[in-house]
């Protein structure tokens, strides 16, 4: 049932309406939530490295603009019908998991990121780059007690990817985990690595990297710049799994000699290359390689109280989302460092 709040009838939101076209404010008429919806009330909007193919537009006509966005913290305002389990004021978070079918295999199953009918906020409908938003409830997770929206907002995506990616690949207790990549994914990856007990090793270009990684938990340091990190790992006893959070796959055939019999290479940066296979070494000494898709609103919430209890934080710079056009080119040319969030309702310098 609809709630009884008052809602405004409007929203700014951030739109493209064609290739090339920068996003610009509009003002969105806000229509009551579908049954089995709820309109959120955004506090906090991450920017991540995939919204950069939706912001160009490609996808966007004047009769059909876009407005992305997939990392999302907010309050629910109001609830469409049938939504149980829910109230208004709840706080919650939605990430690039943006609701299913329910009924299909995957989502019987547990694992409804792979629905074939998922849908992925800012594509499948409007998305976090916006005072509002409306979502499927099904999408909603539950932000753990204490911790800020700009905190959750890129636990929706970057969090639950590498929360999941460590978690998930049988790594032995006590093994060994390389993080290929400081940046908004491997910040969070190297945290979740050292926070499970795993013995750390954080790979990047440059000495000066060094302080940085240790300050987020990493046991060592391999600068790519002055060693080869194969040969690196190779040298601290091997890893049992290597996650590389780089944009390219370019360095990845580099890290094959570093890997440990039965251990994996897991991929989270994605750049549409191609990554050729020591067939042999991997037969002979029982590796994989293998991708990994972000998480369900379960998973959110388990990343979410496993970051909260153990002191796992995404470094976010904060921006008005006026702003975002600056956020997007900084991603897109490769100067920001960690997570930028996008904050409604404030208006730059």
């Amino acid at each position: 049932m609809l709630s009884d709040t008052h809602i405004s009838p409007h929203s700014l939101s951030m739109r493209v309406t064609g290739p090339g076209e920068s996003l610009v404010p509009t003002d969105v008429v806000i229509s009551p939530p579908e049954p089995g919806w709820v309109l959120v009330r955004i506090m906090a909007t991450g920017v991540c490295y995939a919204d950069i193919a939706t912001a160009s537009g490609k996808s966007a006509s004047p009769d059909h603009p876009v407005t992305p966005g997939h990392e999302v913290a907010g309050v629910i305002e109001t609830l469409g019908d049938g939504v149980t389990g829910w109230r208004v004021g709840d706080r919650v978070a939605v990430g690039w998991f943006g609701g299913s079918c329910g009924h299909c295999r995957w989502c019987r199953s547990g694992r409804p990121v792979h629905c074939p009918d998922r849908k992925i906020p800012g594509i499948s409908y409007p998305g976090g780059w916006s005072e509002r938003i409306t979502v499927p409830a099904d999408a909603l997770a539950r932000i753990a007690d204490g911790m800020e929206f700009f905190t959750a907002a890129p636990m929706g995506c970057a969090g639950v990817t590498t929360f999941n990616a460590v978690r998930h690949a049988g790594t032995p207790n006590g093994g060994r985990i390389a993080i290929f990549g400081i940046g908004g994914l491997g910040h969070l990856a190297i945290q979740f690595a050292s926070r499970m007990g795993y013995e750390t090793i954080a790979i990047a270009r440059g000495a000066e990297r060094e302080p940085l990684a240790r300050s987020l938990g990493a046991h060592h340091y391999v600068d790519s710049d002055a060693m080869d990190p194969g040969e690196a790992l190779q040298a601290l006893g091997g890893a049992d799994q290597i996650i590389s959070t780089a944009s390219t796959t370019k360095p990845v055939p580099g890290l094959w000699s570093g890997l440990n019999p039965y251990g994996r290479i897991t991929l989270l940066g994605v750049d549409g290359g191609e990554v050729p296979v020591p067939v042999a070494q991997l037969v002979t000494k029982a590796q994989a390689i293998c991708g990994h898709r972000t998480g369900s609103p379960v998973e959110i919430e388990e990343a979410m109280n496993f970051a909260a209890v153990n002191g796992v934080t995404p470094w976010v710079e904060r921006l008005p989302l006026a702003d975002v056009n600056e956020a997007v080119t900084r991603l897109r040319e490769g100067h920001a460092r960690f997570r930028i969030v996008l904050e409604p309702g404030v208006t730059g310098d």
